[in-house]
């Protein structure tokens, strides 16, 4: 929808939310799995790159069941004094994705941001309410792209809901012992077909599946 009010908003501005935009699934997938690109300060396997490199803290969403937290807190309450551990550093390299998005002067301040995706959706947010009113782009059109960029921000939560929400013991047993009966009742289904293969096919199967 921006490309369409391309003029209006301005060629430089239109890039930067489409940079952001672009930047904001990648930030989002390292949030839910801070561990897929970051690598830490202290970690001697990783050559770091100090020109092209930036360090950060790890973007982690907060989990309800975090035991250890709950052991910090009760404890700082009763004795009174602070237990909080030091955070570790970790380095990306500036080069690659979604890093080299970000627009000139937005990758230090995303980096120190406690939710960096929605630090991105606000981001989108600020530049679309900077776009002066015209003939063609109206309080009207403003509203309907701040609105998207809220859906963005709301689906967050949404997706970290998803990620902390615990799958049931019993539930993850049924699943186990259905599978099972499943695997164990196949070769008699493949065994017409497939002779002397039902063996392989079975092995590749439990293998997959398991």
């Amino acid at each position: 929808m921006i490309v369409l009010y391309e003029n209006e908003i301005g060629i430089a501005k239109r890039k930067r939310i489409q940079n952001l935009l672009a930047a904001f699934p990648y930030l989002l997938r390292h949030r839910i799995r801070p561990d897929l690109v970051m690598r830490r300060l202290d970690d001697e396997n990783y050559q770091r790159d100090p020109e092209h490199t930036i360090l950060l803290y790890r973007d982690a969403a907060a989990i309800d069941n975090d035991v250890e937290a709950a052991t910090v807190a009760q404890i700082e309450e009763e004795t009174g004094k602070s237990r909080r551990k030091t955070r570790p550093l970790y380095w990306v390299d500036k080069r690659t994705l979604p890093w080299r998005l970000l627009p000139p002067g937005a990758l230090e301040k995303c980096a120190r941001a406690q939710n960096r995706p929605l630090w991105v959706a606000d981001r989108m947010a600020q530049e679309l309410r900077q776009v002066p009113d015209g003939p063609n782009f109206t309080a009207r059109e403003r509203l309907t792209l701040i609105s998207s960029v809220s859906k963005l921000s709301a689906s967050i939560g949404a997706c970290e809901r998803i990620h902390q929400t615990v799958v049931p013991l019993n539930y993850a047993r049924h699943s186990l012992r259905s599978l099972t009966i499943w695997l164990l009742s196949l070769p008699f289904a493949l065994v017409k077909e497939l002779g002397l293969l039902t063996g392989p096919v079975l092995f590749v199967i439990s293998w997959l599946l398991f």
